[in-house]
């Protein structure tokens, strides 16, 4: 979910491991030249989704860790290359520390239909984020720092 900390506790686990780092978002901004927001104002939530599938499909994943938009998971196509390039991931907030850390960037927008609210988002993406979740880690307690090193723990114990 937006908010969750995928791109901060990406880079930071990405230090970790001694990996490259890369964030779908960007990839996106670079291809098309213009914000995540602007697009979604001119095109709409199934187009940026659907350029966000083809950036995953597109992008190099070896030796990197990478941090997606929260609606990839819409994506089975993006879902099972991720999959194949490594473990997934699943930041887990609750929706109040997400709406919290959300509020802080208003211009922030949802890859999602606009009648819906953000609890309607958050119920429909939860089951999604867990059916493909490898590795489930708790994205409200403690710093940026502990939960990739939580992440870090667990991918080298497998």
């Amino acid at each position: 979910m937006p908010g969750a900390g995928k791109s901060t506790v990406g880079v930071l686990l990405a230090k970790q491991l001694g990996l490259g780092f890369s964030d779908t978002d960007l990839h996106i901004q670079a291809r098309e030249e213009r914000t995540l927001q602007d697009i979604l104002e001119t095109e709409g939530y199934l187009r940026l989704r659907k350029i966000e599938e083809e950036v995953v499909m597109s992008v190099s994943l070896a030796g990197q860790v990478i941090a997606t938009g929260g609606s990839v998971v819409y994506s089975d196509n993006a879902m099972q290359r991720l999959r194949g390039a490594g473990r997934i991931v699943y930041l887990k907030a609750g929706l109040e520390t997400l709406r919290e850390r959300v509020a802080r960037n208003p211009e922030r927008g949802i890859a999602s239909d606009s009648a819906l609210s953000f609890e309607d988002i958050y119920a429909e993406r939860t089951p999604k984020y867990e059916r493909y979740a490898d590795i489930t880690v708790s994205a409200e307690q403690g710093s940026a720092d502990s939960v990739a090193l939580s992440i870090k723990r667990f991918i080298l114990e497998q």
